[in-house]
This record gives structure tokens, C-alpha cells and sequence, in this order.
């Protein structure tokens, strides 16, 4: 599946995501530009992550994108960090093998093996995207890893946050005053040598991750104190035996899925639910997501428990937006032993090397999957809203437009303006017909514009539209800053105005 020629117009000409950049000079494949209304998205879903995540106590740090090879020789990536790629008899264009599956059927083929990728190639008659030529009967290896010289010395950039994420362990035990759990996060850029990078940014060669990991002791895994309020919460488990009969996920309680070992203790569970919540957060429909168990030959060799969240795009079908991992002691133990750090501590008179639970995914996959859902095409050819996105992580939350340009309604506008946008992202229009600024505001996604007219001079009221109702109400302005924060945070409805 790829993009509509119609939803790829919408995406640059709304300002959303442009390349790949740099546009002007062809483009590098893998690299793209937040437009003005991109990057306002972007940050929202950035601030909701921080916020549901500092809600539960964790703490946000920065460390360096560059790290030397010491610390990826450490954690396995100078030496495994590699895909599967094939190549095109035709046209010599290079692909990632499991992906060119992926792309066509919705099977997990990352954990094929070799044959059964070139098998099912084979079988299903999968053609290069870029010629419609055959593939060779063979495939090759490529390292994803970014590599540099820092005064001399081999380094390379980072290909997750996790990993810098681990180092300074004993930093935060000493923060966390040298009490598990404990948990932080990273929301920063990294980078991959992607093989043939092409679904906008859902793939791209930089990135920006989010990624939170929880610092445990193993045996209070099954004995975590929040499990109790979320146990039985349902998500969609699409369970490993059930992928391979073809079957449908179930909604099923947390705690039955820890019951029948699906998933294998408490506070993963908890972290499931965490990571789910975070997607419904951005107001992507239940309907729309599904919890995936990854295959026994699919999972990494250290995890003892790996899902993810996949969301069901309307350009590129079913696709991976968040992973959580039990890592076990893995990484602390790997970076333990190859820098001499003591990373054993003592609690309740034992000794033992925490387990991190991580909850891992990108800022750029959830910008990208909210427009693709709320893109609406029909709308579009019609001349009304293109992009009906949740009122809470819209990128600008109101329009202002003075219905003249009348110096008495523009120095009113203006006030409004300055007042609102103490709280607000606030756009403000003058171009043009007030039709023609409602459906400008319309397509960015705004959810409320506001219009003063003459009226307003007198009463001190305006007019506000809702963007998907149309429908207007007038309410006086020293109400509006309330008014539109109940609005955007669904404490009140249009229709209660």
C-alpha cells in the first residue's frame, strides 16, 4: 500500500510534511521537514507523552546522539544490528526483504527465515515497487548503524535512545534515592541506515523516539502496586497462536491476560495498558488499534515479554507504532561488564541487577498515523473540512478573523488575540471572504474559529463555529478563554454552549 496521490497534496500544500528534503536539490531519501503545522502536531503529541508519563512519576533526561563504539559494541549493535535486504534483477534498486511482505500482506515477516522470505516472495509473486521487476533468488545483509570519528576516535549516532538511556543507572539510583521502581524517559532524534526508506516518515533515516524505561526489581514483578486499578481494563491481544490460524484479536481483560500467560507478570501489564492509554490519548479510535505478540522466532533473544501497538492507516494498512519490551537484565548486565561500572545493588538484603521494562516508540509514526486517520478525502472534493482531528492534539486550537478589515475590528481581533494566546495556538486570518478563511481554518484542522464583527464592538461578544458541526453560537469574550479550554478538553460539548 502507499500513499494517494490526493492525501500526499493535502499532506505539503496544509504544511504538514515536506520531501524528502532537501526538496530543492532532489532530496535524500529518508529525510523530511516539518512544516509549520507538522511541527505544531508534532509537539503536541511530544507534550502529551511528557505528560503522561511525568504523571506517573517518571523523569525526562537528555543524553548525547553520538556515543562511542565502545557502548554499541556493548550492547550488540556494531555486530547484529543488521535487515534482511533483496535486490531487483531489473532495475538493481535494493530493498528490506521483510518489509517488501509487509508492504503487500499483513503478516509479520520479520521473523521469517530466509527461505520462507524468499519462498513467500516467490509464491505471492511480489514485484519491485520501483520497476515491477523480479527479485533475485538470494539476500544480503546491511548494517543500520551510523557511524563517525570523534578526535579520532570511532563513535557512531544512535540508533534508539534506550541505550544512552541505560548508562547513567547509577546516577538515578542516587536521584530516586536508591529505591526501585523508578522510571525515566528520552523523547530525542536518532538515526538509521535504512535500506530502501519510503513511507514518509512511518521510515525514516532521522527520527525522533520516545521511549520510557522502568528500572525494577524481578522478583516485585507480579507484586506491582498499580496493577490492581487497571486490571480489568480490555485491550485488543492478537495473541502469537491466534496470527498464525489467521484469526482475529480478542478484547480481553489484563488480568485475564496474565492468567492465561499471555503476557507474564504485573507491571508488564501495567505497561501495556500505559503505552495503549498513550495512544487513545491522541484520540486514535479503539477500532483503530490492536496489541500484537511477537513470534517465539521474531522476539529478541533477551526479552522475556515483547507486544506492540499497531494502528490500521488508511494508506499503508496495519502498522507498528510502539513496542514493550521486558528487557530482563540484559543491557545493565552488558554495559556492566564491558565498562567495569557496578551496576549490582542491594535491596531487602539481596543483591541483583534491576530489570527494565521499556515502553518504546517515535513522536514521528503517531503524527504521521493522526493525519492519515483524520484526513478526510470526501470532504475535501466537496470544499469542506480535509482534516477532522481531535480537538485536544489539533495543532492550532483557534482562528480569529475580524469579519472586515475595519481598524475598529481588527484593534478588537488583535486584543482577543494577545489575550488567548497566553493559553492558545492561535491562528489569525485576514486573506480573503470569511467563507474562505472558515475553510482554510477547516483544512489545517482547527477546531473553533472565532469572527468579530460590529456587534462585537457593542456586546463584547463574537461568534464562534465549530469545525465539524459548522454550527455557530455567541458567547461574550471575557467567557472565551474558559469557553474554549472546556471546548478543546472535552469538559463540555458545542451543543451545551
Amino acid at each position: 500500500m502507499t500513499e494517494t496521490k490526493e492525501f500526499t497534496a493535502f499532506v505539503r500544500e496544509a504544511g504538514l510534511i515536506w520531501g524528502p528534503s532537501p526538496e530543492i536539490y532532489g532530496g535524500l531519501a529518508g529525510f523530511y521537514t516539518y512544516g509549520p503545522l507538522g511541527k505544531l502536531l508534532k509537539n503536541k503529541v511530544e507534550q502529551s507523552v511528557r505528560k503522561t508519563f511525568n504523571q506517573e512519576g517518571m523523569r525526562e533526561i537528555e543524553g548525547p546522539t553520538v556515543l562511542p563504539n565502545e557502548v554499541w559494541k556493548a550492547s550488540g549493535h556494531l555486530d547484529t544490528f543488521q535487515d534482511r535486504t533483496i535486490k531487483c534483477k531489473k532495475c538493481a534498486a535494493i530493498f528490506r526483504a521483510d518489509k517488501v511482505i509487509e508492504e503487500k500482506h499483513d503478516v509479520p515477516a520479520d521473523s521469517f527465515s530466509d527461505k520462507k522470505i524468499l519462498d513467500f516472495i516467490s509464491e505471492k509473486k511480489i514485484k519491485c515497487p520501483t520497476c515491477n521487476g523480479s527479485f533475485e533468488e538470494n539476500l544480503g545483509k546491511q548494517n543500520l548503524m551510523m557511524t563517525t570519528t570523534v578526535a579520532g576516535k570511532a563513535a557512531s549516532l544512535r540508533p534508539e535512545t534506550a541505550t544512552g538511556t541505560y548508562l547513567p543507572f547509577l546516577r538515578y539510583f542516587q536521584y530516586f534515592r536508591r529505591k526501585l521502581p523508578f522510571g525515566v524517559f528520552q523523547i530525542g532524534k536518532a538515526y538509521r541506515n535504512e535500506i530502501s526508506p519510503r513511507q514518509n516518515v512511518l521510515r525514516g533515516r532521522e527520527f525522533t523516539q520516545a521511549e520510557g524505561q522502568i528500572f525494577i526489581d524481578p522478583k516485585k514483578k507480579n507484586n506491582w502496586e498499580k496493577y490492581d486499578s487497571i486490571k480489568d481494563e480490555k485491550l485488543p491481544f492478537w495473541i502469537e497462536d491466534e496470527q498464525k490460524k489467521d484469526k482475529k484479536w480478542k478484547s480481553i481483560k489484563i488480568s485475564e491476560a496474565l492468567k492465561k500467560g499471555y503476557i507474564k507478570s504485573q507491571a508488564y501489564g501495567w505497561c501495556i495498558w500505559l503505552a495503549y492509554t498513550q495512544f487513545r490519548n491522541f484520540g486514535i479510535p479503539e477500532n483503530k488499534l490492536r496489541l500484537r505478540q511477537h513470534h517465539k522466532d521474531e522476539k529478541a533473544f533477551y526479552a522475556d515479554d515483547a507486544w506492540d501497538i499497531e494502528a490500521n492507516l488508511n494508506n499503508y494498512g496495519w502498522f507498528e507504532l510502539c513496542g514493550v519490551h521486558d528487557r530482563t537484565d540484559y543491557d545493565l548486565k552488558q554495559h556492566a561488564k564491558a565498562s567495569g561500572a557496578k551496576f549490582e545493588i542491594s535491596e531487602d538484603g539481596k543483591k541483583f541487577i534491576p530489570h527494565v521494562l521499556e515502553i518504546a516508540f517515535g513522536t514521528d509514526r503517531p503524527t504521521y498515523a493522526l493525519i492519515d486517520l483524520f484526513y478526510d478525502k470526501k470532504s475535501q472534493e466537496e470544499g469542506k473540512t480535509a482534516f477532522k482531528i481531535p480537538y485536544q492534539i489539533a495543532p492550532i486550537d483557534v482562528s480569529i478573523f475580524p469579519l472586515m478589515k475595519k481598524p475598529e475590528l481588527v484593534s478588537l481581533a488583535k486584543d482577543i488575540k494577545l489575550e488567548l494566546e497566553k493559553r492558545f495556538i492561535v491562528d489569525y486570518d485576514l486573506a480573503g471572504t470569511i467563507g474562505k478563511r472558515y475553510l482554510r481554518s477547516a483544512m489545517q484542522g482547527v477546531p473553533f474559529a472565532l469572527t468579530i464583527d460590529y456587534d462585537s464592538l457593542e456586546d463584547k461578544t463574537v461568534t464562534i463555529r465549530d469545525r465539524d458541526t459548522t454550527k455557530q453560537k455567541r458567547i461574550t469574550i471575557d467567557e472565551l478563554p474558559t469557553i474554549l479550554d472546556q471546548l478543546i478538553q472535552g469538559e463540555k460539548t458545542f451543543k451545551e454552549l
